[in-house]
């Protein structure tokens, strides 16, 4: 554990308008302005910016790229072209994950990887073990400020700063050009919100002008910075998995609902184990459930049957500010993870009662 925080390039900024700074993955990193109720609204009706520069980025080039890309992680990335993203996953040997990730193709042979700031060392050196054939890798993750701009208004917001025409970029998709006056932003319709928006890859010379034009133009449609607190609420609203809590190195990503993106078609880490874990069927799975009365569930709290009998334990959990409910993940055995089935959270000595429902929780602007 390093005794020193890393900072995120505007952490002045951020001091300077009034954030409540905490450690975060190894980082310094704002958690709120202002509170989390009114930044999670400001994203799900207005628009709303994070500085998510904490996140590690590597750049993977040449011929060997795509080989491993596609050794290292479950999606088929060979599905990508130029101006595209993927959401994937790393595989380890024992069948849990090392991290999830996002990949984006940059061009013919050139890739940038998206990892968890928490994970960046170790994902850097579980990728560097498989790289026996040459691919040219780089670790830019110092170089590259990142904000996601997102909320229904965030198109409105940002149209004025580009000329690229942001209503024609598709979800998982994004372009490269000037953005604020910043050369080679990457401008992304991705996020962890639900509530639609981008984000900006920003080379970190230009990240206070491009931050301050944002917060500029965004004024006239109710944009505020946003704290992590906010993101937290806001992703687990869409059922999206936290690394660290909801998916770890001993989930499998079956056992998290991450089939989709866990193609045999190719082979990788662990594939051979993972499609026997898929034939046979995972015991447990993770599940959004709703309380059905008070209670608020916290990741770690356990989660019984009638009976009073563990069954598993509640990943993340919060109260939801758009449905005004305590909702949590948490993995369950099978035969209680069918969306109406009854299972209780221990809340202090109490059992109290949720139901399992289809995700998402609340109903996202963006389509998967």
């Amino acid at each position: 554990m390093s005794e020193t925080l890393k900072t995120v390039p505007l952490n002045d900024v951020h001091q300077q308008l009034g954030a409540k700074m905490v450690p975060f993955a190894g980082y310094n990193m704002p958690v709120r302005y202002s509170s989390d109720l009114d930044e999670h609204h400001t994203v799900r009706r207005a628009v709303g910016i994070f500085d998510v520069s904490h996140m590690g980025e590597f750049r993977v080039r040449g011929p060997q790229a795509l080989p491993l890309i596609q050794r290292v992680t479950s999606n088929d990335a060979s599905k990508l072209t130029p101006g595209k993203a993927q959401y994937s996953c790393l595989p380890n040997q024992e069948g849990g994950i090392v991290d999830d990730l996002l990949v984006y193709m940059l061009g013919e042979e050139d890739y940038l990887l998206v990892v968890n700031a928490s994970n960046i060392e170790k994902d850097w050196n579980w990728i560097q073990q498989f790289n026996q054939d040459g691919a040219e890798l780089q670790n830019v993750s110092d170089d590259i400020s990142l904000f996601a701009v997102q909320g229904p208004k965030a198109i409105a917001a940002l149209q004025p700063l580009t000329e690229t025409d942001l209503s024609s970029i598709p979800y998982y998709s994004f372009v490269q050009g000037t953005f604020a006056g910043a050369p080679d932003v990457i401008i992304s319709a991705t996020g962890y919100t639900g509530a639609g928006g981008f984000e900006l890859y920003v080379p970190n010379e230009h990240a206070q002008q491009v931050w301050e034009k944002i917060m500029e133009a965004g004024q006239p449609h109710g944009l505020k910075p946003i704290g992590l607190g906010a993101r937290d609420t806001l992703r687990l609203e869409m059922g999206y998995c936290l690394y660290g809590n909801d998916i770890t190195d001993e989930t499998s990503p079956l056992e998290a609902g991450l089939g989709w993106i866990t193609k045999f078609t190719k082979d990788f880490t662990n594939a051979d184990n993972l499609k026997k874990q898929k034939d046979a069927g995972v015991e447990r799975k993770l599940v959004g459930f709703l309380m059905d009365g008070p209670g608020i569930p916290r990741g770690h709290y356990e989660l019984v049957n009638e009976a009073g009998e563990k069954i598993g334990d509640v990943t993340s959990g919060t109260q939801s500010p758009s449905l005004s409910k305590g909702i949590g993940l948490g993995y369950v055995k099978t035969e209680l993870s069918t969306p109406g089935s009854k299972i209780f959270v221990q809340v202090r000595g109490k059992q109290l009662p949720a139901t399992v429902v289809k995700l998402p929780f609340v109903k996202g602007t963006e389509e998967a």
